[in-house]
C-alpha cells in the first residue's frame, strides 16, 4: 500500500448518483451509479463504477516560509447541479479549486481550415467550403479547472462548506474562517478570526465549520475545547461574537490528563432538517438541538471500551485521530467510524446501536453485514466477541458518507472504498 493511495475524504453529490473520493496523492476519483436493472423477479440496484479520475492538487513549496505544502485532498464539496455539467470544490491545506465535470459524446468534423489531424491547412489548397457536422464518438468525461482560490489561509484548511444561496462558500483553517463568492478568486471576506494578539495566549483552534442547510446567514464552527458556536452573518461583518454557544459542562470527578484532548470536536454536521447538530469527539457522538445550548440532546458512546487505553493511544498518537460523522437521509440514524475497520450506527428512534465491519467479505454483493461486538478488558467474552486488546489501531475508519435519500453508505478504510447498498435495514431493526 502506497501512502498516496490512502483516502482522505468521501462525499456524495446532492442526488447521490455521483460519489467523489480524494486521497493523499492529490487525486480525486469520481464514481457514478449505474442505472437500476429490472428483472422479472426484482430490481437490482445499480453499482458505483469509476466515472473519472483526475489530479486535483500537486505538491508545492512555500519559499517565503520554507514550508512544503502537501497535495493531500482535505475536503470535497459538490455544488448543486444546475445544468448538464457537475461542479465540485476540492481543497488541500492551502488552495481550493473549483472543477467542472462534463460529458462529450460528439465531435465536430469537416473543418474548412483544418485537416483530420487538426493541423492548419494551406489556404491556397481550400477550393470549396463545407459546413462542419457533429459526429457521434465514444463518451468522454472531461474535468476542467474553472477557478483557483489561493493565498487566503495562513494555517491549514480543515473545512469547506457551500452555502444554501449556491453563490458563496466558506473555508476554515485553525484560526480563521473566510467567505468566498464562487465567481471571485482574488478576494474573500474574513468572517471569523480567533487569533489572539499574542500567540502564547492561544487556548483553542477551529476544528470544523459548516453552513446551515436552509438559512444562508447561519453557520456553525467547532473548537478543540469541545464547544460549538452558531453565528449569524446578519449581526455583524466579523462574527467573532457568536449567537449561541453549545457546551456541555464538564464533570469534575471524571477529569483526567486526557480530558481536553478527547473532548476536542473533530466533525460537526447539520441535520438535513437544519434543526439539529451532530458532533463527534474522540469517544462519543452527540446530537444537539439548536434550541438547547446547555447540553446535548443525545450522547452515544462510540467506543467507550477505549477509556482504559487512553495512555497507549496517546503514546501512539491515535488519540489525535479525527473521526467524521454522518446523518442518514431522514436524520433518524447517525454513523461514525472506529478502529479495526469497524463503524458504528445509532438509531435515534429505537435507541438501538450496531457495530459493523468494512471488509472485502462483507462488501460482496450477497454478503450480509454481521454485527460485531468488542469485549472490554476483563469483561466476559461471548463467541465471536473481539477483545479490546486485539483491535488493530492502524485500521481506522475516519471518513464516511451517507447517500442523501437511500440506505447506501460509503466507507473509506485506509486505501479501500466500501459501498454498502440496502444492507443496513436488517441491522438496525
Amino acid at each position: 500500500m502506497f501512502p498516496a493511495d490512502i483516502i482522505s475524504t468521501v462525499e456524495f453529490n446532492h442526488t447521490g448518483e455521483l460519489l467523489a473520493t480524494g486521497d493523499k496523492g492529490g487525486r480525486v476519483v469520481i464514481f457514478q451509479r449505474e442505472p437500476e436493472v429490472l428483472t422479472h423477479l426484482h430490481s437490482i440496484l445499480g453499482e458505483y463504477n469509476v466515472y473519472s479520475t483526475f489530479q486535483s492538487h500537486e505538491p508545492e513549496f512555500d519559499y517565503l516560509k520554507s514550508l512544503e505544502i502537501e497535495e493531500k485532498i482535505n475536503k470535497i464539496r459538490w455544488l448543486p447541479q444546475q445544468n448538464a455539467a457537475h461542479f465540485l470544490l476540492s481543497t488541500n491545506d492551502k488552495t481550493i479549486k473549483l472543477w467542472k465535470v462534463s460529458e462529450r459524446d460528439k465531435r465536430p468534423e469537416g473543418y474548412n481550415l483544418k485537416d483530420e489531424e487538426g493541423r492548419i491547412k494551406d489556404i491556397s489548397t481550400v477550393t470549396s467550403l463545407q459546413v462542419p457536422v457533429l459526429k457521434p464518438m465514444d463518451l468522454m468525461v472531461e474535468v476542467t479547472p474553472r477557478r483557483v482560490f489561493a493565498n487566503a489561509h495562513t494555517y491549514h484548511i480543515n473545512s469547506i462548506s457551500v452555502n444554501s444561496d449556491y453563490e458563496t462558500y466558506m473555508s476554515a483553517d485553525d484560526l480563521r474562517i473566510n467567505l468566498w463568492h464562487l465567481d471571485i478568486t482574488d478576494r474573500s471576506f474574513n468572517i471569523v478570526d480567533i487569533k489572539p494578539a499574542n500567540m502564547e495566549d492561544l487556548t483553542e483552534v477551529i476544528t470544523a465549520a459548516e453552513f446551515h442547510p436552509h438559512h444562508c446567514n447561519l453557520f456553525v464552527y467547532s473548537s478543540s475545547k469541545g464547544t460549538l458556536r452558531l453565528c449569524d452573518m446578519r449581526e455583524a461583518a466579523l462574527c467573532d461574537k457568536h449567537s449561541k454557544l453549545f457546551e456541555e459542562p464538564e464533570d469534575p470527578s471524571a477529569r483526567s490528563f486526557f480530558s481536553e484532548i478527547i473532548s476536542s470536536v473533530s466533525d460537526v454536521k447539520f441535520s438535513h432538517s437544519g434543526r439539529y447538530l451532530l458532533t463527534r469527539d474522540y469517544l462519543t457522538a452527540k446530537v444537539w438541538d439548536l434550541n438547547m445550548e446547555s447540553k446535548p440532546l443525545e450522547t452515544y458512546q462510540v467506543h467507550d471500551y477505549l477509556r482504559s487505553k487512553l495512555c497507549s493511544l496517546y503514546e501512539n498518537d491515535c488519540i489525535f485521530d479525527k473521526f467524521e460523522c454522518a446523518w442518514n437521509g431522514s436524520d433518524s440514524v447517525i454513523m461514525t467510524g472506529a478502529y479495526n475497520n469497524f463503524f458504528r450506527m445509532f438509531d435515534r428512534n429505537t435507541k438501538r446501536d450496531v457495530t459493523l465491519e468494512a471488509s472485502r467479505e462483507s462488501s460482496k454483493p450477497r454478503a450480509v453485514l454481521k454485527p460485531r461486538r468488542v469485549c472490554a478488558a476483563g469483561g466476559k467474552r461471548r463467541k465471536d466477541d473481539i477483545s479490546v486488546d486485539s483491535l488493530d489501531f492502524t485500521k481506522k475508519i475516519l471518513h464516511t458518507a451517507w447517500h442523501p435519500n437511500e440506505n447506501i453508505i460509503a466507507i473509506a478504510a485506509t486505501n479501500n472504498l466500501y459501498i454498502f447498498q440496502d444492507k443496513l435495514n436488517s441491522e438496525m431493526h
